[in-house]
């Protein structure tokens, strides 16, 4: 039996935030990618502190943004209230300081310094706040960098990585392919990075049986030689002769500006600019966006399709949830 460790969030449910202000509707706004690698002690180039993760839901909830997921996004299923915004977190290459187990008793718990750990706690006291979240992972990758972690690393044991996964998507959250060791794409014949890319799906439906693997995020965000290869490819196991196949609705890069609304004619899913949450991020993205008046805000939950210009919405959720 899984127990979801609620964290230290003591003095935010005693201090709980003013109500984000309703903002008139926005539909043709940028949308902000978030990007996190480590969730630590410490803050460093790849690397967030808890404290500082914290603040950053705490701040992004406080100005009216609620979280989707990548494929949400590509959906148009932006599935936040009228007068709020939708923000994308993204975590690469699967590290135990994202998502650790607890042992207690023979009972797992999820460790309430880890970053899902975290999460939870602050969708427990804003509920408001949902479980989605893309998961970029890598699974046979050095430091415990294999499914979130292994062989004792951070306490972490082998047999804990698939079950970790398969509890992701229960929760809500996505699952994104990453390679099977952060491989520079760049660097590799097209057999290669197929070979990377493909394996890495396979693991992940190793874990979660007949998962379907939406996106993708390039390591480094350096694009293969044949960038189509980056969306869609395959390769054949020379030992069984098993092809896997891939092809993905959206290709993650690394450093850039919000995206485009899904509605915009700019909008191109198979080249996602995201920002590396480092420092004074992402408030300063958050200012820039109301200075500019460049926010995207929901008109209520729907589907929002291309037109042109202008933005229409249909009704009700989206069918293709992860």
């Amino acid at each position: 039996m899984i127990v979801t460790a609620l964290g230290c969030l003591a003095a935010a449910a005693r201090h709980a935030p003013a109500q984000a202000p309703v903002r008139a509707p926005n539909e043709n706004g940028r949308i902000p990618i978030l990007e996190y690698h480590l969730v630590g002690e410490r803050e460093s180039r790849w690397s967030r502190s808890r404290e500082n993760f914290r603040r950053d839901m705490e701040l992004l909830y406080q100005r009216g943004y609620r979280p989707i997921t990548v494929a949400q996004l590509v959906d148009g299923d932006i599935d936040v209230p009228a007068g709020l915004s939708p923000v994308v977190f993204t975590f690469d290459d699967a590290p135990p300081s994202q998502f650790r187990y607890v042992e207690h008793n023979g009972r797992l718990e999820v460790d309430s310094t880890s970053a899902v750990g975290i999460w939870l706690a602050f969708n427990r006291l804003h509920p408001d706040w949902k479980n989605r979240a893309t998961f970029c992972l890598l699974s046979g990758a050095a430091d415990g960098h294999a499914f979130f972690g292994e062989k004792g690393i951070e306490g972490q044991k082998s047999a804990w990585r698939f079950p970790k996964l398969r509890f992701l998507v229960d929760q809500g959250f996505e699952l994104c392919g990453h390679t099977l060791w952060h491989a520079n794409l760049s660097r590799y014949d097209a057999r290669m990075v197929q070979e990377q890319i493909a394996r890495g799906v396979l693991a992940i439906d190793s874990a979660v049986s007949g998962y379907r693997v939406r996106t993708f995020a390039l390591p480094l965000g350096l694009w293969p030689r044949d960038r189509s290869l980056a969306a869609r490819g395959s390769w054949k196991d020379p030992r069984t002769g098993m092809e896997v196949k891939y092809s993905f609705d959206a290709v993650l890069e690394v450093a850039g500006p919000p995206v485009p609304s899904p509605a915009s004619a700019a909008f191109n899913p198979f080249a996602l600019s995201r920002i590396q949450v480092t420092g004074g991020e992402p408030g300063k993205t958050l200012d820039q966006l109301d200075r500019r008046n460049d926010r995207f805000v929901s008109r209520g939950p729907g589907r929002i399709i291309r037109t042109g210009t202008a933005t229409k919405q249909h009704g009700g959720t989206s069918t293709n949830r992860p």
